[in-house]
């Protein structure tokens, strides 16, 4: 159960070590440039918990769970765990265009798009696919629903690597751009949704301090 906080963020967990937050669509996740940037989500916790330290991030448009450190020694393993992969991260997109599995394949089965992305230089802080200098990216999705009316797509994703902007870049990369996306959709397909329609609705990992494995889920709000 989240415990709504007044600052526009909930709780979903809290110990000595660390927080579960459920970050609202429309934040920063950390500060960014410029005066007008710097109202975010770690700023308004440390209101409230002045050693929260932030160990990954969610882009502004993006809803859902994100996990902050209470000390530097859980903030230094925490980054450790996510370094090495052992945080599993689920999401929950709603994507332009009716997705299908390839040919032969369960239409429940996990699918994987292995594409490398850099940063679009001349255009940053957008994120390409780039064969040459890209960085490994894999992404995993599986069909939830479509809705023909709409012609929208709902997908589970599970980023394997964490890249900036991966999953939007690996889904328009694909044909099915997230709706929302003022990023990397084309106009119509903005239009479809006043946010961003992708929420981090899973983080599952061992806690840093007793060893022990926690899992927490967040409800997609659309």
């Amino acid at each position: 159960m989240s415990t709504p906080e007044p600052d526009g963020y909930a709780i979903v967990y809290q110990d000595d070590a660390l927080l579960v937050l459920d970050k609202p669509a429309g934040l920063l996740s950390v500060p960014g440039r410029g005066a007008d940037k710097q109202d975010c989500l770690s700023s308004r916790v440390q209101r409230s918990y002045p050693t929260a330290s932030v160990v990954h991030r969610l882009d502004m448009g993006t809803s859902g769970l994100m996990l902050m450190a209470l000390n530097a020694e859980v903030q230094r393993l925490l980054n450790d765990a996510f370094a090495s992969r052992t945080v599993h991260k689920r999401y929950q997109a709603v994507v332009d265009g009716l997705v299908t599995v390839p040919e032969g394949s369960d239409s429940g089965a996990w699918q994987q798009i292995d594409l490398p992305i850099a940063l679009d230089w001349p255009n940053r802080p957008l994120r390409v696919i780039d064969v040459q200098a890209g960085k490994p990216s894999q992404t995993r999705w599986q069909v939830v629903s479509v809705n023909r009316a709409t012609h929208t797509s709902r997908l589970q994703l599970e980023p394997l690597t964490g890249r900036s902007h991966q999953l939007r870049v690996h889904l328009r990369a694909i044909g099915h751009p997230i709706v929302g996306d003022a990023l990397y959709a084309p106009a119509d397909v903005v239009d479809k949704s006043a946010r961003l329609l992708l929420h981090a609705t899973e983080l599952a990992l061992m806690h840093p301090v007793t060893g022990q494995p926690i899992r927490f889920v967040s409800p997609t709000p659309f």
